[in-house]
């Protein structure tokens, strides 16, 4: 089996013999019901190959379709000149934008047969559009269309001058529409239509549609269905956990199918595939900036999710549309999404990457920690535990610390924990409230409570008296409650005290610092 990774072209997947999940009905049932549109996706979810399965179609490339849905569903005698801005092939970093823009026109025309006067690039795409239409009504396809914005988040002069530049290029369209058949448009941002597309009022966004929630990315029906011995050999259940998950709706969810095709070839050991593609420094540097650390159950509304303003960053916008929050369900009585990590792989991954962003480096091992925190609550050896964190918060910079202690504090203790993953039971309520942590080893159960310059003792006795372990005294597992002191003056866990619930000693607290 031939896996199509990272083929963008459909001529040399369906000529190659690549596996092709058939999306040709879904396609086909956009391109028939409206003329503009645009889509937003991650990176690495196909949306090239999205754009370069329409090339095909409308240029009439019946052979490329034998045996999928479309080929007894299209009007093959039909025919039109497809014009293809792959904005990703453009030198706009080392040519600038308007030459890039430019120099990409004319290959395309001269891809098309066609030649062009000597005009700036707005009027070079007009005048290709009314050229190529002389055969019949062109298709016009933007691929990545925000790259050149999205590449200078870090500039924003920049990013403000190639902003412009792409608006006064996409102005042109408007009165272009006689000679345009189809304008498909995708990018990784959804941008307002008045800072990029405010000419194109009919412009039509899928990105939160129902007709494209399972456009792009697999589903695991067409997983069972195109890959049915792969499944047999994998805990199907965990593979869901890791790479499934995406969702624009809150219903149907998707894999990543680039994530999900790695693992199928690459021996099928879970790991980390989509997000070594892309490192999000400029993201996460944001997060800690706007002091987002715990974003797995956020709510957002629709204007959020749809609207890119590169000049005031919203986090949560930024973490949605490039991939990172996914959408869990939508309150249609408020209008609002409640948003979530997709799966494993992501919150895995990007919570390292945040917390070595807090810890002020980009190259440490963040899993270190975590590992040895671990490896010590199986041992039972709650002092190492808090030496190890202890050791976490004596590598922060002292003026990063004194600025913000107290964010610090929360953001680390929050991120640590969450990484020991399937050892910690998120969300475990109590009738009296819900404790900071609850960490499960094969042998052991412990309750943490955690308090910013109070005592010890105060922690251990809201475990007990909000009965943090009640829910688990059925298990034979012993059961072990945990009261810690975080001292901001002094930078490090300054006093833990340990009771074992259930024992002859009862309550009675026990110092471990």
């Amino acid at each position: 089996m031939k896996y199509p990774i990272g083929i963008q072209d459909f001529r040399e997947l369906r000529e190659g013999g690549y596996v092709y999940v058939d999306k040709t009905e879904h396609i086909h049932r956009i391109v028939t019901g409206g003329k503009y549109f645009f889509l937003s996706r991650p990176r690495r979810f196909g949306k090239s190959l999205l754009l370069s399965t329409m090339k095909e179609l409308f240029s009439g490339s019946r052979e490329l379709f034998e045996e999928l849905w479309i080929e007894n569903n299209w009007d093959w005698k039909k025919q039109n000149p497809v014009i293809w801005l792959k904005f990703s092939s453009y030198a706009y970093q080392t040519e600038g934008l308007e030459e890039a823009i430019k120099k990409g026109l004319l290959l395309e025309a001269q891809r098309l047969g066609i030649k062009l006067g000597d005009a700036n690039y707005k009027n070079y795409l007009q005048e290709l559009i009314i050229k190529a239409a002389s055969g019949g009504k062109a298709v016009l396809l933007i691929d990545e269309y925000d790259k050149p914005i999205i590449d200078y988040l870090d500039d924003i002069p920049q990013a403000e001058s190639n902003r412009d530049v792409l608006k006064n290029l996409y102005s042109i369209l408007k009165d272009s529409d006689p000679y345009l058949e189809l304008v498909f448009i995708t990018g990784v941002s959804a941008f307002s239509k008045v800072s990029i597309f405010s000419d194109l009022n009919n412009l039509e966004n899928l990105s939160l549609s129902t007709s494209a929630f399972t456009l792009l990315g697999l589903t695991h029906a067409e997983l069972e269905h195109y890959f049915p011995g792969h499944l047999q050999q994998v805990n199907v259940e965990e593979m869901k956990n890791w790479y499934n998950g995406y969702s624009w709706g809150g219903e149907e969810k998707v894999y990543n199918p680039f994530s999900i095709l790695r693992f199928f070839k690459e021996g099928r050991r879970f790991q980390n595939f989509w997000f070594e593609t892309g490192t999000p420094t400029f993201l996460v540097r944001e997060m800690r900036k706007h002091r987002y650390y715990d974003i797995d159950n956020i709510e957002a509304s629709e204007h959020q999710l749809s609207a890119f303003d590169f000049k005031n960053l919203d986090p949560v916008t930024v973490l949605f549309q490039t991939g990172y929050l996914t959408i869990d369900s939508y309150d249609e009585r408020f209008r609002v999404y409640q948003l979530r990590y997709p799966n494993e792989e992501v919150r895995f991954s990007l919570q390292q990457f945040l917390l070595n962003v807090y810890r002020d480096t980009m190259s440490g091992n963040a899993l270190a920690p975590v590992v040895a925190i671990t490896k010590a609550f199986e041992a039972k050896d709650v002092k190492q535990v808090m030496d190890t964190i202890n050791s976490v918060f004596s590598t922060l910079p002292y003026e990063l610390w004194q600025k913000e202690n107290e964010h610090f504090y929360h953001a680390l203790v929050h991120l640590i924990f969450s990484l020991l993953g399937a050892y910690v039971r998120s969300e475990v309520h109590t009738s009296k409230g819900r404790c900071d942590a609850i960490v499960e080893t094969e042998d052991h159960i412990y309750a943490i409570e955690f308090k910013l310059d109070k005592t010890a003792e105060e922690a251990l006795r809201q475990v007990r008296e909000k009965g943090y372990l009640e829910p688990f005294m059925n298990s034979s597992k012993e059961k072990i409650a945990l009261g810690v002191s975080f001292s901001t003056a002094e930078k490090k866990v300054s006093e833990a005290l340990i009771a074992y619930p259930g024992e002859e000693q009862g309550w009675r607290a026990q110092p471990i610092i």
